[in-house]
């Protein structure tokens, strides 16, 4: 757990005026700064900045809330991603809270390995730019057109021949045999003895650094410079507490700002592929650890696209890996097509061989998955052999169950139906049902929308966080007892339960901190509104409408039992006495209305 205070203390030290403009270029506009919003699709400006609340609300697409909302909602990152981000930016150390010793021990483990594999990159990389033994991998690497600038950038690096280099260096800086282990960056010679001797995972191999979303050394991917039998010719890390391979797709951290732009996705198999188009200025582009998407991966690539356009080599292990990604990317909804690539060349030597417009249009001419698979699957079939046929119409039935969007799923059945010669109602019946109903499951679900308190209650919330008299009286009554009484009240509870301070825009942005993104929109857009000048009168005169809802409903329910038959006298008695109290408590509070009412 990061600190209230450090929280509030990042906020203070991080203006959303600068941050939001390092971003994208800010108008001022009156009192506030406006820009085209970066979350959705517009024409004219409905993004606006609060200087003073130090707040952004989007009026198109009701998104959000502090300086910290902005980075998470930008950048594609959680909320502690986010306040690290922002205090690095201001020079702010944060020492977080823990919750038990097997807490802070993992946390001080995951801090090590993550300090342990920077300074293993530094150490590849001056190895690589500065080393003599390095010059044949700064060959291979200026062959394939990577500069110093380029692998620098991308903090490329290079792992000597010798069996124990590294280990020897780690040592050195202090790693023990355990951490060292535990990173993956060294092994046991014996499997089945760890406790034995240990030497380097990778040796002469230029070495990729993979990063997490934020930018930190995770793990590493190291390539032999010529092939050789014996050898893969790539070895990555293995899982560690850092890296599960599944779950991190090779220079997301530094293109997913290129993929929101684009709304699509460009997959290659290598790194090489994908800093090869980076740097021809292709930079909506990801690859997978290995070829074929996970599920994991699939999910994370959903938050920034909608489609996907696979340039896996042709090869049988490039189609197969396009085989093995459908169904998790189609899980998620992603639209794929597929980029025929020549036998024998991949990205990297296409775009190095034709320029960045010629691959460019390659992509844009991308056949949808479908059509390229049902090209692949019907060459392969004797289409005059019934029995074969029809197991082909199975084979694609089974592929296009895969596809969970309703729409979509009944132009791929079309489309299939059509190449068959098959009827489509005939077709669809060959898709399997559980896949058929969880389309129709989905197609019926509602949307998540974030739901607008009634405006008594959306008044109290605005008056609570921007009026502080108007706060000060609001705690003052007893106002958990009546709120528990009435629906949709769960945001001026937060409100009321907080320590924000209305006039310290620090305590407001850590107080939005947490809040869901939805709730955070709806305090974002009452900061932006005008506060009535007598703000306390009107909070004084909604919470007695409050009280009078709330004493109506007990009154009514009182007077319902008191009519129920076979109840015992004392029951009777007991609700007659809380009928002329509520009734009294009714009338006292109609009075004050009254005289409040009238001296105004």
């Amino acid at each position: 757990m990061i600190p209230s205070e450090t929280i509030e203390q990042i906020a203070a030290a991080n203006d959303i005026v600068e941050v939001i403009g390092a971003y994208f270029p800010l108008k001022r506009a009156g009192a506030n700064f406006k820009a085209l919003c970066p979350f959705h699709q517009e024409k004219t400006p409905s993004f606006h900045v609060n200087p003073q609340r130090q707040t952004f609300h989007c009026f198109g697409c009701g998104v959000g809330g502090s300086v910290f909302r902005f980075v998470m909602e930008y950048e594609h990152v959680d909320f502690p991603s986010s306040v690290r981000k922002l205090a690095a930016r201001a020079g702010i150390p944060i020492v977080e809270e823990r919750g038990g010793e097997d807490e802070s021990r993992q946390h001080e483990s995951r801090r090590t390995l993550l300090k342990l594999h920077s300074e293993a990159a530094e150490w590849f990389q001056d190895n690589l730019l500065k080393r003599e033994f390095a010059e044949p991998a700064r060959v291979y690497l200026k062959n394939r057109g990577i500069d110093r600038r380029v692998a620098k950038d991308w903090q490329l690096g290079f792992a000597p021949e010798n069996w124990d280099a590294f280990l020897k260096w780690a040592v050195e800086r202090g790693y023990s045999r355990t951490q060292l282990l535990q990173s993956g960056l060294v092994k046991p010679r014996d499997e089945e003895r760890p406790s034995g001797d240990i030497y380097d995972r990778f040796r002469g191999r230029i070495m990729f650094p993979i990063c997490n979303d934020v930018g930190e050394v995770i793990a590493f991917s190291g390539r032999l410079l010529e092939a050789d039998p014996k050898a893969a010719k790539y070895v990555n890390s293995p899982e560690t507490p850092l890296f599960q391979k599944g779950r991190v797709l090779f220079g997301l951290n530094k293109t997913k700002r290129a993929l929101i732009e684009a709304n699509c996705a460009i997959v290659c198999e290598g790194q090489l592929d994908l800093i090869s188009l980076f740097e021809a200025g292709i930079k909506n582009v990801v690859a997978p650890q290995g070829t074929a998407f996970t599920d994991h991966q699939a999910r994370i690539l959903k938050r920034f696209v909608g489609e996907v356009v696979l340039c896996f080599d042709a090869d049988q292990a490039g189609q197969k890996a396009a085989a093995h990604s459908l169904d998790s990317l189609l899980q998620h909804d992603l639209v794929v097509r597929i980029v025929d690539m020549p036998a024998g060349e991949d990205p990297d030597s296409l775009v190095r061989r034709d320029g960045k417009e010629e691959f460019e249009k390659r992509v844009a001419s991308a056949r949808d998955f479908f059509d390229y698979w049902i090209e692949r699957e019907t060459v392969k079939v004797d289409m005059t052999s019934l029995s074969a046929k029809m197991q082909l119409a199975r084979n694609l039935a089974e592929t296009a169950g895969h596809v969970r969007d309703p729409l979509m799923r009944g132009q791929v059945l079309n489309k299939m139906s059509a190449r068959l010669g098959l009827p489509a109602s005939e077709f669809e019946k060959l898709v399997p049902q559980s896949r058929r109903d969880r389309g129709a499951d989905r197609e019926t679900a509602g949307p998540d929308l974030a739901v607008m308190p009634r405006h008594d209650l959306a008044m109290l919330c605005l008056l609570a966080l921007r009026d502080r008299e108007a706060r000060a009286f609001l705690l003052q009554q007893n106002w958990r007892d009546l709120l528990e009484q009435i629906a949709g009240t769960d945001l001026l509870t937060k409100i009321l339960d907080s320590k924000l301070d209305p006039d310290d825009s620090a305590s407001l942005n850590a107080f939005m901190s947490k809040l869901s993104a939805k709730e955070e929109g709806l305090v974002s857009a009452w900061l932006m509104q005008k506060v009535p000048a007598n703000g306390l009168e009107v909070t004084e005169s909604w919470w007695k409408g409050l009280m009078q809802g709330a004493l109506r409903r007990q009154l009514e329910i009182a007077e319902t039992r008191i009519r129920l038959p076979q109840l015992t006298t004392g029951e009777v008695v007991n609700l007659q006495k809380e009928i002329v109290d509520l009734r009294e408590q009714l009338h006292q509070i109609s009075g004050l209305s009254s005289v409040s009412e009238a001296g105004r």
